[in-house]
């Protein structure tokens, strides 16, 4: 599932490309997403130009002239810009029109979003699906004692564990599966403690960690484990980097420990038993 990583590389690479650029069609191929795609589309976009693209959470966020486009990629989605005369794929869902460009949304699953946020109803941030995300990871109210403050408020009196504490995204957004273990090892952290548990300098090196994995996955593309691919077509090399996760079994590369896998919430979690004591 592309996580934030992967979305922030998706709207670094398509940004370039639209930015400035007029819509001149929508065409909605199949609507049947996690919600249905607005059939109105088609005729509120054309001739609204992208005033910038940014991103909340795992949501891109398409400003133009009159709302927000929302674009949720979801289990299996992507979003590539290509030359307009190239043939459409199967599992191309939409397909918005840049005269010679199209930005396209493959989604073979059909977990993703297309959404349409008008200036009426407000600030896209009083979007309810945007509304209970946490704070932003590289954002200035994260950074430093401010973000030790967040983590270290937020899980008091918490006794799910620290792995599912992060998963749930309600103090930071952003820290998929794969980012979770890697932050937790980089911070030396049982995964299995209760979140409640965290001393203050814990809180301090996890947020720093949470900074550090997100920004090298975000330098490395992004992680692809099945689908996921940028918006030119390349797939994400931050596996290749990682020091504990999907590695069960192959020695720690600080201390040499085999590293441990365990199951948490359905999802799999690895650490080390020895950089990481609960």
């Amino acid at each position: 599932m592309p996580e934030l990583p992967e979305v922030e590389v998706t709207r670094l690479g398509i940004t370039p490309h639209l930015e400035g650029k007029k819509v001149s069609a929508v065409k909605i191929l199949d609507g049947r997403l996690r919600w249905p795609v607005p059939s109105s589309l088609p005729k509120i976009l054309p001739g609204q130009k992208i005033r910038a693209i940014h991103r909340r959470g795992k949501y891109l966020l398409l400003e133009l002239d009159t709302g927000h486009l929302l674009i949720h990629l979801g289990m299996t989605g992507t979003l590539r810009v290509l030359p307009s005369q190239e043939a459409l794929k199967t599992h191309d869902r939409v397909t918005f029109e840049f005269n010679k460009l199209s930005l396209r949304l493959h989604d073979p699953r059909k977990f993703g979003a297309v959404l349409w946020h008008p200036k009426t109803k407000g600030p896209v941030e009083n979007n309810l699906l945007l509304q209970k995300l946490g704070i932003e990871p590289f954002s200035p109210e994260f950074a430093g004692e401010l973000g030790t403050d967040i983590l270290y408020r937020s899980s008091r009196k918490r006794s799910v564990a620290v792995k599912q504490f992060l998963l749930a995204g309600q103090a930071v957004v952003g820290v998929g599966n794969i980012y979770c273990s890697e932050s937790l090892f980089e911070a030396g952290i049982h995964p299995g403690k209760a979140a409640g548990k965290l001393t203050r300098p814990q809180c301090e090196r996890l947020a720093a960690a949470v900074r550090l994995i997100l920004k090298k996955a975000i330098d490395a593309g992004g992680s692809s484990l099945k689908d996921f691919v940028n918006s030119d077509g390349d797939p994400g090399h931050f596996m290749v980097q990682t020091k504990v996760y999907d590695r069960k079994g192959l020695p720690c590369k600080v201390c040499k420990t085999p590293i441990t896998q365990i199951i948490q919430g359905q999802r799999s979690t690895y650490f080390c038993s020895q950089c990481q004591k609960r």
